[in-house]
């Protein structure tokens, strides 16, 4: 069986999509320490040309909270998703595939989670279903009891438990993990490494690592499966 274990990302872009399809069970690690200024609440869209950072805004975020412990701002966060869907309409609305995709970032973002962590799981698995993903999604905070243990230990742990036989890491992880560890438990261990993808946006110039949303509005759903097999492991 193969396994990833990564942070709920709130609709990240397609590399992220590539573990999740690369694996037979995806498990999200929504009880670690909540990463200020990383990607669980944020991400980027286009607008005129150019990335724009969008960020969900959240009550009393903070590193020594887990990730599903972190609120959304309740107070912010109705005036903040207006503007963001009307920034979505007013920029994607031309583009060939909006009247599929608005629909389903609207009901991710109207779902009204008190937490960013299911925030984030909703796009995870709402994105994953409209492409076509089969994966299984679990959470590491639903059973696991072993968040005493940390970063490798626990991520065989996980392993162990689900007796995976390979683990499949983000390439941003090649200097966390051993091969040999790995091996030692019987488990085979690889990275994702995406290789590059361009696709037509509007009639600008390229730009490369926004948001799911962005591949989603421009391309059908058999092309974005090519894209998200598009990769590597190494």
């Amino acid at each position: 069986m193969k396994l990833a274990i990564m942070q709920p990302y709130l609709f990240p872009y397609f590399g992220y999509y590539q573990l999740i399809n690369s694996v037979d069970k995806f498990v999200v690690y929504d009880d670690v320490n909540f990463i200020k200024q990383g990607w669980i609440n944020r991400n980027s869209i286009l607008i005129n040309g150019k990335p724009f950072l969008f960020t969900v805004p959240l009550k009393n975020q903070s590193s020594f909270l887990k990730i599903n412990e972190t609120l959304i701002n309740e107070n912010l966060f109705g005036s903040w998703a207006k503007k963001f869907l009307r920034s979505i309409e007013q920029n994607y609305r031309n583009a060939p595939f909006y009247n599929d995709v608005f629909p389903i970032i609207t009901s991710i973002i109207e779902a009204k989670d008190l937490y960013i962590s299911s925030l984030a799981v909703g796009s995870l698995k709402k994105v994953s279903d409209y492409i076509g993903i089969t994966t299984v999604f679990e959470d590491s905070s639903s059973g696991y009891n072993n968040s005493h243990l940390s970063s490798q230990e626990r991520v065989l742990d996980i392993c162990k438990q689900e007796n995976a036989t390979h683990y499949i890491n983000p390439i941003g992880g090649l200097d966390l993990y051993s091969k040999d560890d790995f091996y030692a438990k019987g488990i085979r261990l690889n990275f994702v490494q995406s290789n590059p993808v361009i696709y037509k946006q509007f009639n600008h110039p390229f730009v490369s690592h926004l948001s799911i949303i962005d591949m989603l509005m421009f391309n059908d759903k058999a092309e974005i499966k090519k894209y998200i097999n598009n990769y590597e492991l190494v």
